[in-house]
């Protein structure tokens, strides 16, 4: 299964929750709300889930394995990172940044 795209939804520096991306797999297979968090030990994504009467919360939908898990993690956060550094050039609408054009953040 390749990662074909990922697009960064909505990118905040306000809280712990930087970003929320959507990544498509194969062209063919999107999944939404992935999020990229700053937890005490770094960056982290966390899977879109579902709140259970219980109150806990579970994954809708997760990697099967750590590896693909880590290979999974390395591209939404090098992603996250690339637009962050836009940002910091000065690009403040990042429809101008071609390896963004079209996200709404």
């Amino acid at each position: 299964m390749e990662i074909t795209d990922i697009t960064i939804r909505k990118l905040t520096l306000e809280s712990k929750m930087k970003a929320v991306v959507s990544i498509t797999f194969d062209d063919q297979f999107v999944v939404h709300d992935v999020k990229v968090i700053e937890g005490n030990h770094g960056l982290f994504i966390a899977m879109p889930s579902r709140r259970t009467p219980e109150g806990e919360y579970k994954d809708i939908v997760h990697p099967i394995n750590s590896t693909f898990r880590d290979i999974l993690s390395e591209q939404v956060l090098a992603k996250y990172k690339d637009a962050i550094r836009s940002l910091s050039r000065g690009i403040d609408n990042l429809d101008e940044y071609e390896p963004y054009a079209g996200d709404e953040i």
